[in-house]
């Protein structure tokens, strides 16, 4: 559109053009009164996306202030690029975790590509190096024609990015559930190795200071990303495929290099990935942040399309740019150090003292608004919350006793089930060797990637069951938290905080934000209870299809310092002879679970229990041993339960097998999904030693190398006996049969 044609502000009201926007009446009235006059559509287009959800929480804000974000060695919480934790000798990790699901439903290559390039310019733009990449995905079904297609075509996206531009994706999560049929989940995390003194800001500051612009030139792609994440997908989303961008994961690695190079210049004053809404939110958030106004003009911004209108560019979300505010008289420095590695830098605007966003096109201002208006001061909404009445009939049920005939037949089944089965498909398709510093790859509890120059590693992990969330968001949202932290703790880490993917349906809807206030809560008393602030995050709300929404999934970002890489440890068993322990009883805990849905088709009832004391106490016990030097092996006990667990272990190991002996109810040992449970092996001269730092664990059987699963009642009658190669047949086979069988 040619900014001649484009409708007067007397029309936009008129009209109530802003809706298309995303903009309410109530909201159009609000920036009537905020510019003391009618905006013109620049304006408009600029407060929409600003407004959104996306960019502003409007509607989240006030349950993300539960969330615990401060704590000893937490040097930058939310509110930036990234969190920033401290891991001593002036070294620090950077990490966050972001959604880019609207975008995967309806392009799912580019999609996925373009959320794993945002999110490691969101780490870089701290002055932090990404070592590691990981993800969380959600699909529907793998029995759909489409569910195969986004699968496959999300997994193809996210490698192709990350592969090319040199950070090993090591680990993540795929699960699979018909509740996100229509809309997938498509999170990607990123964590940053930094020096305490490269730490950097997006602000802007310094009246007079220069504001350049660097990295890609801007084009057409994007346009209305933000608002576009801000909406329920419908029938009509196909035509919202120009809002997706493209990405150069090329262009990428020269900027992150350039980046890394400029942040130790004094001439830098502040960086921001141009990421949801582009020029528009790094501007007004630097300037908000840094309590200064910007100038600029938009005839300098590098274009790739002819005849781009201050709107379009504007809104614009193309990829690999960055925005610096740059010391006056020192760009000369910046522009040599860009032009090094290929790379345009151009000033094209100035900090002021006016607090004020103002743009110049073709000579004249096209807009001039209130930087805090569009950032820190923007709308902030409390929602009604409103029980639903599913989660009253859950509770009010009896618990749910599965009727198992054939306890070795549905060990097989359920390892065949795609949220269990083996994710070798996907992540060999991912490059997790890059930079030869991952220790411990996908496939265990948590990726392991050494911090090169120390004897120190980092433990990272992204979870979520979102069936026990669906159940019970509040306790839901404990085990999501607690579950990472396991994961952690098996691999020999100490937790150290979070960085979280709010995934939710409608948040208008007063029963999808109970479940986020719920969830929430859950989540924040985990937190508390095992010292792991929340850091970073994103909250990727409006995730239904035509009025159906996903299940809530407040996805968890973990990470963990291994002290020493001696305490590195995996879910492998080691050597025939280790004695296998388990930590915790197993109840008939059965709603939400793995063998709930192999038989009934559906979930329903109550979620697991969960005592956050009784967690942190086994965690703290099994990392001390651990850490002793007497685990040789640890796995939590998660999805599908002990027996799936058990298999995992000896799955994971090399021409080993198990014996073990359980008493009790048989389907509930086996298959329960009782929270707070590990599976330990240790080698027989640290049996005492071990028993000693663990209380809860038992002794249950021993480490065999006749390749096979041999699992007793304690009378010595066998339940279950399967071959090691059978099982994992059975486990590695599942994923790839699916998307190879014709539907």
């Amino acid at each position: 559109m040619s900014l001649l044609l484009e409708p007067s502000p007397t029309t936009i009201k008129e009209e109530k053009l802003y809706r298309e926007m995303g903009l309410t009446d109530e909201e159009f009235a609000m920036i009537e009164k905020i510019l003391g006059r009618l905006p013109n559509y620049t304006e408009t287009g600029i407060f929409s996306v600003m407004w959104s959800e996306h960019c502003s929480y409007k509607n989240s804000k006030p349950v993300l202030k539960k969330f615990p974000t401060e704590g000893k060695h937490v040097l930058q919480g939310p509110g930036e690029g990234a969190g920033i934790i401290d891991i001593g000798d002036g070294l620090a990790v950077a990490f966050k975790i972001e959604s880019h699901n609207h975008p995967s439903a309806i392009e799912p290559y580019q999609g996925a590509a373009t959320g794993v390039g945002g999110i490691i310019r969101d780490v870089f733009s701290m002055g932090a190096r990404p070592i590691a990449l990981l993800n969380s995905l959600r699909f529907g079904e793998l029995t759909s024609p489409r569910v195969k297609y986004l699968f496959e075509h999300v997994v193809a996206g996210i490698a192709g990015y990350g592969n090319c531009v040199g950070i090993p994706t090591v680990g993540g999560e795929v699960q699979f559930d018909p509740a996100y049929e229509g809309n997938p989940l498509v999170n990607a995390m990123c964590v940053g190795i930094i020096r305490h003194e490269d730490i950097q800001r997006g602000i802007a500051s310094g009246v007079g200071n220069t504001v350049m612009y660097v990295g890609a030139k801007t084009g057409r792609d994007g346009i209305h990303g933000a608002t576009f994440a801000s909406e329920e997908l419908t029938e009509q989303s196909e035509e919202k495929r120009p809002a997706v961008q493209v990405g150069d994961p090329f262009m990428e690695k020269l900027l992150l290099e350039a980046c890394l190079e400029v942040v130790k210049s004094d001439a830098l004053v502040g960086m921001q990935d141009m990421g949801a809404a582009g020029l528009t939110s790094s501007s007004a958030e630097m300037a908000s942040k840094g309590g200064f106004g910007i100038e600029m003009n938009l005839d300098l911004v590098p274009q790739r399309e002819t005849g781009m209108t201050p709107y379009e560019m504007m809104l614009s979300e193309s990829q690999e740019r960055m925005l610096l505010v740059v010391k006056q008289g020192r760009e000369q420095e910046i522009y040599d150090l860009f032009a090094k590695y290929g790379l345009e830098a151009k000033a094209i605007g100035k900090v002021t003292d006016d607090k004020m966003l103002r743009l110049y096109f073709r000579g004249e201002v096209v807009a001039e608004i209130p930087v805090d208006a569009l950032a820190k001061d923007a709308p902030v909404y409390f929602k009604p919350s409103k029980e639903p009445a599913y989660y009253r009939e859950f509770q009010a049920m009896e618990p749910y006793i599965p009727d198992v005939a054939n306890y070795e037949e549905t060990l097989l089944a359920l390892l065949a089930q795609p949220t269990i089965a083996s994710k070798e498909w996907v992540y060999q398709q991912y490059d997790y060797m890059v930079r030869t510093n991952t220790v411990v790859a996908p496939g265990s509890d948590a990726a392991v990637v050494r911090i090169r120059g120390t004897n120190k590693a980092l433990a990272m992990t992204t979870d979520c069951n979102s069936r026990y969330i669906y159940l019970d968001p509040e306790t839901g949202g404990k085990i999501a938290v607690a579950e990472a932290a396991r994961n952690v703790i098996c691999s020999g880490a100490k937790p150290l905080a979070i960085t979280d993917c709010l995934n939710f349906g409608n948040p208008e809807k007063p029963e999808i934000f109970w479940q986020l206030e719920k969830a929430v809560d859950g989540m924040s008393e985990a937190c508390r209870a095992l010292g792991t602030p929340v850091i970073s995050g994103n909250v990727s709300l409006y995730n239904e299809t035509n009025g159906e929404a996903i299940y809530p999934t407040p996805v968890v970002g973990m990470v963990g310092l291994v002290e020493d890489i001696q305490h590195i440890t995996t879910q492998a068993f080691q050597q025939a002879g280790d004695l296998i322990y388990v930590i915790g009883e197993a109840k008939q805990e059965f709603g939400g679970s793995e063998l709930q849905k192999l038989l009934e088709g559906r979930i329903f009832g109550k979620a697991p229990a969960i005592n956050l004391e009784i967690e942190a106490k086994r965690q703290r016990e099994l990392l001390a041993a651990i850490q002793a030097g007497v685990v040789a092996s640890a796995h939590d006990i998660a999805e599908g339960g002990f027996a799936v667990a058990l298999a995992e272990c000896v799955m994971s190991a090399d021409g080993l097998g198990a014996k073990v002996t359980v008493d009790g109810d048989m389907t509930a040992q086996l298959f329960s999904e009782t929270q707070s449970r590990f599976i330990v092996s240790v080698r027989k001269e640290d049996r005492e030693t071990f028993e000693q730092l663990v209380a809860d664990a038992k002794l249950i059987g021993e480490v065999t190398n006749d390749g096979t699963l041999l699992v007793e009642r304690a009378g010595g009658e066998a339940v279950i006996r399967l071959s090691v190669a059978q099982m994992r047949n059975v486990w590695k086979g599942a994923i790839p049969c699916l998307l190879k069988s014709k539907d």
